[in-house]
């Protein structure tokens, strides 16, 4: 399951859940990719519930469409990605640190609030 919202003129919500397979990341690519259109400088909030590993067609379907996916990224300047999993907040911020002009971290769900206001900050 995956909702994806554009909350203002300058950010996106991102929300997933459970297994993704071929189909249902293709549809959660095109959904970011239409409601990053048009931002520039923009903020995202991405919540990662209870997530398993994707299956092979997912992560398939993620490469052939990675540069179309690294462009609607580069639209925002800073990430939050909140998730109960200290590895999905590590990793997060590790692929923040190879996108050049983006800012990522992480922040468990307690802390949500703090990854709100430190997207306000900009």
């Amino acid at each position: 399951m995956f909702n994806v919202i554009r909350v203002a003129p300058d950010r996106i919500d991102v929300e997933i859940d459970g297994r993704f397979d071929r189909e249902t990341m293709a549809a959660l690519i095109d959904a970011f990719v239409e409601a990053a259109d048009g931002i520039e400088g923009g903020a995202m909030l991405y919540r990662v519930r209870d997530v398993d590993l994707p299956s092979f067609g997912a992560v398939a379907v993620e490469f052939s469409r990675l540069p179309a996916l690294l462009r609607a990224v580069r639209r925002f300047d800073r990430i939050a990605v909140i998730a109960e999993s200290l590895w999905i907040r590590r990793l997060s911020e590790l692929e923040g640190l190879l996108l050049p002009g983006v800012e990522v971290r992480g922040f468990t769900p307690e802390c949500a609030g703090d990854g709100q206001a430190w997207l306000r900050e900009r």
